[in-house]
Formats: C-alpha cells, sequence, structure tokens
C-alpha cells in the first residue's frame, strides 16, 4: 500500500463512518479496487480499518469537545462527589451513564463474535450489498414511524439499551455504525439530528476501544512504511470525519435520511453488477 493509496481510504473510512452509508462498504470496495486488501491475512485489513477509526474518533472528540467535557465533569461530580441518584442527576451526567449503558451490546458481542468479525465472511461483497439494502429498508421504516420529536434530555435508560443494541447491528459489513444507531434513536423517538448527535456520543467508547485494541494486536507485524501509511490514514480520517460530522448535523435538522437511504440501495446494486461483470 502506499501513501498516497493510504490518504485515500482514510478520507473514505472519515466521510462513510459518519454518514449513515457504511464505512465497511465504502472502504472494502475501495480496498478491492486498489487491490490493498491481503487476501490470505483478511484480519490485517479488518486490524488497519480498526486503527484508521481512531481517526474519527479524534473527529468526534474535537467536534463535541465541550459537549465531552460537560459530560465527563458532571459525571463524576454527581456520581463521585456527590453520590447522587440517577433520577437527581444533571442531564450531562445522566448522558454519561446512557452512553455506557448503551456501549455494553456492541462490547459483548464484539468479543464473542470477534472471529467471525475478523474473517473473510465480512469482506464478502455480496454480504455487504444485502446488508446496504437490508438496512437501509429498515432506515425508511424508523423514518416513516418515527415521531421526530424527542430531544437528547427526554432519553431514558431503556432507550439507550436499545440504541447500543441497534448500533450492534454495525458489526454486520454494509450495515454502518451511524445508520443503525440512528435508526435506533429514530425507533424511539428522537429528532433525527438529536438522533445523529447521539450516536456520534456513543460512538466514542466503541471506537476508541476497537482501535486500539487492534493497535496492540498488530503493533508486532508494522514496519515504519506501514506506521507511515496509518499516520497518513488515520488524519485523513480525522478530517474528513470532522465535515461529516457539521454536514451531517446540519443536513438533518431540516431534512430526512431518504437521500442517504436511496444511495445504500445504489450502491448496493453497483456492487452487485460489478461483481457479475468481475471488475471486482
Amino acid at each position: 500500500m502506499s501513501i498516497i493509496e493510504a490518504i485515500i481510504l482514510g478520507i473514505v473510512q472519515g466521510l462513510s463512518e459518519f454518514l449513515p452509508i457504511s464505512s465497511s462498504a465504502h472502504t472494502t470496495i475501495i480496498g478491492k479496487l486498489l487491490d490493498v486488501i491481503p487476501k490470505d491475512q483478511p484480519e490485517l485489513w479488518t486490524a488497519f480499518i480498526a486503527v484508521i477509526q481512531l481517526g474519527t474518533l479524534i473527529s468526534v472528540l474535537a467536534y463535541f469537545a465541550k459537549d465531552i467535557v460537560h459530560i465527563t465533569g458532571d459525571f463524576l461530580r454527581d456520581n463521585i462527589k456527590l453520590k447522587l441518584k440517577y433520577k437527581d442527576q444533571s442531564l450531562n451526567a445522566r448522558l454519561g451513564w446512557l452512553i455506557a449503558v448503551g456501549t455494553i451490546p456492541i462490547v459483548v458481542i464484539g468479543l464473542l463474535m470477534k472471529d467471525i468479525i475478523e474473517g473473510s465472511l465480512t469482506k464478502n461483497l455480496y454480504v455487504i450489498a444485502g446488508s446496504l439494502i437490508f438496512f437501509a429498508i429498515i432506515l425508511a421504516v424508523a423514518e416513516k414511524a418515527a415521531e421526530h420529536k424527542r430531544d437528547a434530555k427526554d432519553l431514558k435508560l431503556i432507550d439507550s439499551l436499545l440504541i447500543g443494541i441497534a448500533q450492534a447491528f454495525a458489526l454486520i459489513p454494509g450495515a454502518s455504525r451511524s445508520g443503525t444507531t440512528i435508526t435506533g434513536g429514530l425507533f424511539v423517538g428522537l429528532k433525527r439530528s438529536d438522533a445523529a448527535r447521539y450516536s456520534f456520543l456513543l460512538s466514542i467508547p466503541a471506537v476508541f476501544a476497537s482501535g486500539i485494541f487492534e493497535l496492540y494486536s498488530v503493533s508486532g507485524h508494522l514496519d515504519m512504511s506501514a506506521i507511515i501509511n496509518l499516520i497518513a490514514a488515520t488524519i485523513a480520517a480525522a478530517i474528513s470525519g470532522y465535515l461529516a460530522i457539521d454536514f451531517l448535523i446540519k443536513y438533518l435538522k431540516r431534512h430526512s435520511t431518504f437521500i442517504f437511504i436511496w444511495y445504500r440501495i445504489f450502491i448496493a446494486v453497483l456492487i452487485i453488477i460489478l461483481l457479475n461483470t468481475h471488475i471486482l
């Protein structure tokens, strides 16, 4: 892999991580077109993508820096210093609990399904195409069924757990982490922009954990060229990810997610055509 290819993959990762269009689908397509996915060691590709996701983590931390500081500070104050009951805690402290509870499903399922996630099945473009279409339909159902009335302050622990279960479906290639969590948010009645905001905050623990774990697991196999590529891809992902977050939150304040739903279906059909014409 050249540094230019690494930067391209980083840009694609950053944009598609936060738009509900599936980063795994887009990075796998580009990876196959660039012929940089190791056929005999698919776990190395999974690790590469997980590590450059740390770039998207940086973009979330930068974009929501004030929110994160307030959530962390209030959570520590209300739980450790004041020892308040959950119902008596501030909104930011409760958000801390909501994020913690919402993270549980993806951690548990991720650990149980680690071998499958790192295997060749998750790079299968037919699986990705089917997943793109299936979860696009689920998002469309959520759009039609949702009330779009609730704010983040209205979330309850059970809502967070349900959104967390939705996030766990992102382990299926082609599902999209932001797509599944936004879908979950819509199903519990959140406004579109609030669903996106909570989706991004909820991604922080999971992306951090998977990125650090994979970085540790491949650290002994990295030469200087691979390290440079990882750094370049991570920086590119951070920049493009920040822009994607800003765009999506502003877009969803005035529009539905249907443009992304139709795009997912278009990309899925394109993948199938390219596979059957042996271009991919």
